[in-house]
């Protein structure tokens, strides 16, 4: 497959970014349980990919293989679904969404404590501003906020932990099955993600039911536009792109959600609240570049 031009791969990053924006906005819109959600996240995801492998054999080619991996990367992505549709039902989307991207902080966490890695003053930079951010969004008034709002924002942190262990397998992952096309895995999770949210929606109660059409719209397009194309995109163009771009065109996935939060469902928020998501933001950028600075684990 010929490279694409820098320009090219940052449209693709950037089209990933703004597309996968609008996922816990559809969460929002979908008239149905969290974990209900999630799980049709996966199903309508699992049915683009079987599409997406019906039309290109050569990814394909091992997909009967590794899925006892793919099953534990799969539940740890149904962990940070399961977390994360929850902090959007207490504190909307945009601020699930930013939260959520606190993954860099432990994912690089994870790298020092675990694998020795060293990180540098991109690192230390980034958490402090991000947590100062934090301070200004939810501390400052942390004991005039309710019960729901400070479950949302330890939900959101939680969402982050998942997420950065998510990512922490898949990446091992592919390191240890270079055979496996990374498409591939992508669609052996999607399945597996799917069943475990699945079996969780059956324990928690909830029936499988769709009760009307926008909630069905908002569920495919959860799963088609944010759980596939969204990510095939971002992972089309990201090995092109210097980390400094990757790092600030994935910055609009948080940014947009909160545009969107704030137009469609009335997200209001102090100056000084703004202030600390812009702070937030940053400090997200400076993680991330330490985070694209690591070398991924070696294979055991």
């Amino acid at each position: 497959m010929t490279p694409p031009s820098p320009l090219r791969a940052a449209v693709f990053v950037a089209g990933g970014a703004f597309m996968i924006s609008f996922a816990a906005i559809f969460a929002r819109l979908a008239d149905v349980a969290p974990t209900t959600s999630g799980f049709y996240r996966m199903v309508f995801g699992s049915l683009a990919f079987a599409l997406w492998l019906a039309f290109r054999p050569a990814l394909r080619e091992g997909f009967g293989q590794h899925w006892p991996t793919s099953f534990v990367v799969g539940a740890l992505f149904a962990a940070d679904i399961w977390f994360w549709h929850r902090s959007i039902e207490f504190i909307g989307p945009g601020l699930a969404t930013l939260l959520a991207n606190f993954q860099v902080f432990l994912l690089t966490a994870i790298g020092v404590i675990w694998f020795r890695e060293r990180v540098g003053w991109r690192f230390a930079s980034g958490l402090g501003l991000a947590i100062f951010g934090l301070w200004l969004l939810f501390g400052r008034e942390w004991a005039a906020l309710t019960g729901e709002f400070r479950l949302g924002i330890g939900l959101g942190l939680m969402t982050a932990l998942a997420y950065a262990l998510y990512i922490l397998a898949l990446r091992g992952a592919q390191i240890r099955h270079t055979q496996l096309r990374p498409e591939t895995r992508l669609a052996q999770v999607t399945i597996c993600c799917g069943i475990v949210l699945g079996i969780l929606n059956l324990v928690e109660g909830h029936g499988f039911a769709i009760p009307d059409g926008q909630t069905l719209l908002a569920l495919i397009a959860l799963g088609v536009f944010c759980q596939v194309l969204g990510w095939l995109l971002i992972t089309r163009g990201m090995p092109f792109l210097p980390a400094a771009i990757v790092g600030l065109l994935l910055l609009l996935q948080p940014s947009l959600s909160i545009t969107w939060d704030f137009l469609l469902f009335n997200l209001r928020l102090s100056p000084g609240q703004l202030i600390g998501i812009a702070l937030a933001l940053i400090g997200i950028y400076f993680g991330f570049r330490a985070a694209a600075r690591q070398k991924p684990p070696a294979p055991d």
